[in-house]
């Protein structure tokens, strides 16, 4: 019955027109018709397809690339401050030797505890408990002896960098007292004689650690 009313081709000639509004508006927007597309290769050889100014405004790529100068990159400029591993500033140090040294500390203590493990080993236990027995003298050693290392590495690092910051330059005499320094506050709270053995050891510590430097940089 529509044909009596004449509303079917006015539907029609709605509908195509919208369709290709849809068609012409999609095409404006895109750069380029959906249809005609075969593969990627036909939508970028198409001039102006990817366009930065066609992506979401937001991302304000219409004016122009802006790129990030990062000025950490440059390597510290302290004077003396070159060691074995490239360094942009005080944190770099922080991290790496504190990192280095509780890993190392980790593994020795680990080591120690084993080995304890073994000498204690009871004869005639099962081999579960032996293996548990293990086990235990490695965490116990282990994790304190990093820990105490970490510790001491992190003291070490910050007083080093602060005179390193308050002489304007790196040499032994800064490492050793920062050394003996962080001996001292490590075992500030057991004692005169325990923080007078502690810094003494860091003093020595450090002294062998800047000769080891200087014989693997020559």
């Amino acid at each position: 019955m529509s044909w009596i009313f004449g509303k079917s081709s006015t539907n029609n000639d709605n509908n195509t027109t919208a369709t290709t509004n849809d068609q012409s508006s999609i095409k404006q927007t895109l750069g380029f018709d959906p249809k005609e597309v075969a593969d990627v290769n036909t939508i970028i050889s198409t001039p102006g397809a990817i366009s930065a100014s066609r992506l979401h405004p937001l991302a304000g790529l219409d004016k122009g690339i802006e790129y990030l100068d990062l000025e950490e990159e440059q390597l510290n400029t302290v004077e003396g401050s070159k060691g074995l591993i490239p360094s942009r500033s005080w944190t770099d140090d922080l991290c790496y030797g504190t990192g280095a040294v509780y890993l190392l500390g980790l593994g020795i203590g680990g080591l120690y505890g084993f080995q304890q493990g073994i000498k204690t080993l009871p004869e005639s236990a099962p081999s579960k408990v032996k293996l548990n027995h293990i086990l235990n003298n490695i965490t116990k050693r282990g994790p304190f002896l990093g820990n105490s290392a970490g510790v001491l590495a992190l003291t070490y690092n910050l007083i080093d960098s602060t005179i390193d910051g308050i002489r304007e330059k790196h040499d032994d005499l800064n490492s050793v007292t920062a050394g003996a320094l962080a001996g001292a506050l490590f075992k500030s709270s057991a004692g005169l004689k325990p923080m007078a053995y502690s810094s003494v050891m860091m003093a020595g510590a450090a002294g062998i650690w800047c000769g080891l430097k200087r014989f693997l940089q020559e």
